[in-house]
């Protein structure tokens, strides 16, 4: 479907808005994902604020009306009963109230909330002062509970929680699982998306039995962390909390919390040695990296480039980072791949093994005009415009030829375009 002006795009993406709302929340699209996701909302709420700063407020709060005791925020909330989605909240039996998932997702939210308490402070005022303390809980939980001791990057316990299911990064990790259980699972998302745009069955069996396990822990994080399986260092996670870290602070400031302060300086002090493990001489990138066995990944993905959006502007490897940064999205017709093309790994139209994610985009255009670096930032910009104007709101995109891919009528990227990519 195409658009003719930015004002329809503007009318479709409110539409697509409100119409994925289920009371307070609003879900990532019709049938393939039935409940409230955690970075999803995030980004949905950015694009509500856009025109409903209210609404966009009450997405955020029903968010975090569902932390865990401990201070994670699940990356998936059953606030109802679907028949389209597997996993549903009786295989994850969190014992939660309302059900979640086990697992989180990247730590998004302090930084949209500063950006939407911004746009107006009268309003945000007392929406910020009651999420602080939740928000201060979820990083405080990342920093204890997704830390092997002795280091200080954060790890994924599994590939769901870096909210990349499929990327190349966990391939490694996931092939040295050794499962001999037999699991029996429904995949309901292949009745409404072809195969071949999503994860193996393959993969989907290793997904659930790190599900399996984590149940078996009684969601024991520190244990799921320290003993489990899978434990990866991921570029996206640590990039995003490090930026979220800098605006929590600045929240902090706002909110003369000098106690949360020094412990969120604290957390900042470790972020130079993270993005140090993280990076990859022979790749020149920050890659993402097996904590087991201390082994990188053999690709570069989109969140690398997420460095610039956490602000790691002292690195002796910016210079590099920064031609590989040219060199991947010149390969490709639009920008920017979520895997390297050039590798054998990379697949065009098989979710984050090769399509353009506007929400990666997106962060990663804010992070290098905030370097001054407006021409690639507005190149990045330009082609999420594109790509929108051309086929409508999907999910995700063909980087070759631009192509819609995924779930339609997709709630974030009708956000992203209000946001960020819309003239109007």
């Amino acid at each position: 479907m195409k658009y003719k002006s930015d004002y329809d795009l503007d009318k479709e993406a409110i539409r697509i808005l409100r119409s994925n709302e289920w009371g307070g929340y609003t879900l990532p699209t019709q049938k393939l994902y039935p409940y409230q996701w955690n970075w999803d909302s995030m980004f949905i709420a950015l694009g509500l604020a856009q025109f409903d700063l209210n609404r966009a407020w009450l997405e955020i709060e029903n968010l975090f009306n569902s932390q865990w005791q401990n201070g994670m925020a699940a990356h998936i909330i059953f606030r109802n009963k679907a028949s389209t989605y597997f996993p549903g909240p009786e295989v994850w039996d969190t014992k939660q109230n309302p059900p979640t998932s086990g697992y989180s997702q990247p730590p998004i939210a302090a930084s949209i909330v500063l950006k939407i308490y911004n746009m107006n402070k009268d309003i945000g005022s007392n929406f910020i002062k009651n999420l602080f303390p939740k928000l201060f809980n979820w990083h405080k939980w990342f920093h204890t509970m997704r830390v092997i001791s002795g280091g200080h990057a954060i790890a994924v316990t599994h590939p769901w929680e870096s909210g990349r299911d499929n990327s190349p990064d966990w391939d490694e990790p996931i092939n040295n699982i050794n499962s001999n259980a037999e699991l029996s699972f429904n995949r309901l998302d292949l009745n409404l998306i072809d195969q071949s745009m999503r994860p193996s069955d393959s993969e989907y069996e290793k997904y659930i039995y790190l599900l399996e396990y984590g149940k078996k822990t009684g969601w024991d994080h520190a244990q799921i962390t320290r003993d489990g399986p899978f434990a990866v260092a991921d570029p996206g996670i640590n990039f995003i909390l490090l930026r979220a870290n800098k605006d929590l602070l600045t929240i902090s400031e706002l909110l003369n919390k000098n106690k949360h302060k020094a412990e969120i300086e604290k957390w900042l002090s470790y972020s130079e040695n993270a993005a140090n493990y993280l990076w990859s001489d022979s790749l020149n990138a920050y890659v993402a990296r097996n904590i087991r066995n201390d082994v990188y990944t053999s690709g570069i993905s989109n969140v690398s480039f997420l460095s610039y959006y956490a602000g790691i502007s002292d690195s002796i490897n910016v210079d590099r980072h920064y031609s590989t940064l040219i060199k991947f999205i010149n390969n490709t017709k639009y920008c920017i791949p979520s895997f390297d093309s050039e590798h054998h790994k990379f697949n065009p139209i098989k979710y984050w093994r090769g399509p353009v994610w506007l929400i990666i985009n997106y962060m990663i255009a804010e992070g290098l005009k905030n370097y001054g670096l407006n021409e690639i930032s507005n190149r990045i910009r330009n082609d999420v415009r594109m790509l929108i104007k051309r086929n409508g709101f999907f999910e995700y995109y063909n980087p070759l030829n631009g192509s819609g891919l995924g779930g339609k009528n997709f709630s974030w990227t009708a956000a992203i375009w209000l946001a960020w990519a819309s003239d109007s």
